[in-house]
């Protein structure tokens, strides 16, 4: 199977551009999940200003969205935590009843991993941060493993990060972070040789934990982003199992080619639903995709494509 057939691009892409919310200057990888009746996002809104907002919104066949024009506003126990700084690339997970979200705040000590919890979109808990400085990517695990809940996540540095492995990393309380273990880093000489990191939460399937991540390849005009795949064990997901040797999706449409930066898909967001992977992805930094794919023919395909 070529890789062009595995993800099938919606035709009426883009989804989500700036023209959703009045400040925007663009708006891209952001986090989608089923929600009631429809669908519920929250998603990264970069202002005319360049400051890096959150903002909530609701869809009800998630490909027509009506995003809040105010940014999200938490609520903390311990004034310890809040960091008023740019916050952006959030990522969602459902949990039992409760959704949990990470993203990255771009604190004066380097980047860093955001969480909160909410139940309805409409309050939100921040909670102690998951990460120390620097660490740009975070994803978390639908449900424990092995009774701890588990994520992984993509070390970072104080600049745009020209290296990267992924971490997968344990807790018993969401609080205390450890038995770090290390999953995959890059592969030399091909689209994921400068970095990769966790994209959609992790999704359990019979051949293990499916993981959507990307790659940077850099090239004489500077990096460009692509989006791989990975089949991880179910009890120990830092044991890879199989990974592609190919990419899933490359920069190949023009609104993935042309924005404020160029030549990048990034996937942020996947639901399974009747068998089917709808992967929403961040285009050039300046608007928001989906594409599909069948999933029993996205599992085959990382098999018989992998390193």
């Amino acid at each position: 199977m070529a890789n062009e057939t595995v993800f099938k691009r919606y035709k009426g892409n883009p989804i989500i551009t700036a023209a959703a919310v009045p400040r925007a200057n663009s708006i891209h990888n952001s986090a989608i999940v089923t929600f009631e009746d429809g669908y519920a996002g929250i998603f990264r809104v970069d202002e005319i200003d360049f400051n890096f907002t959150m903002h909530v919104g609701m869809s009800k066949d998630g490909i027509n969205w009506k995003i809040d024009p105010e940014a999200l506003k938490m609520e903390c126990d311990d004034p310890e935590i809040p960091i008023d700084e740019r916050a952006y690339d959030p990522r969602l997970t459902k949990i039992d009843d409760t959704y949990y979200f990470t993203w990255c705040i771009d604190s004066r000590q380097g980047p860093c991993i955001g969480f909160a919890t909410t139940k309805d979109f409409k309050s939100f808990k921040q909670m102690e941060n998951i990460t120390i400085p620097s660490n740009r990517n975070c994803v978390i695990f639908p449900r424990r493993i092995n009774g701890k809940y588990a994520i992984f996540s993509r070390p970072s540095d104080m600049g745009h990060t020209p290296f990267g492995p992924m971490f997968y990393s344990t807790s018993p309380d969401l609080v205390h972070w450890g038995c770090h273990r290390f999953v995959f880093g890059t592969v030399r000489s091909s689209w994921q040789s400068t970095k990769i990191g966790p994209g959609p939460a992790p999704i359990e399937t019979d051949d293990g934990w499916l993981l959507i991540y990307h790659g940077v390849w850099t090239s004489c005009n500077g990096y460009l982003y692509y989006t791989g795949g990975a089949l991880l064990d179910k009890e120990k997901p830092w044991k890879v199992l199989y990974r592609t040797r190919d990419y899933l999706l490359a920069p190949t449409e023009l609104y993935e080619r042309v924005g404020d930066v160029p030549n990048v898909v990034f996937p942020s967001s996947a639901i399974v639903k009747d068998g089917v992977l709808r992967l929403y992805y961040g285009c050039a930094d300046t608007c928001v995709s989906i594409a599909d794919a069948k999933l029993d023919e996205l599992i085959r395909f990382i098999k018989t494509h992998s390193l």
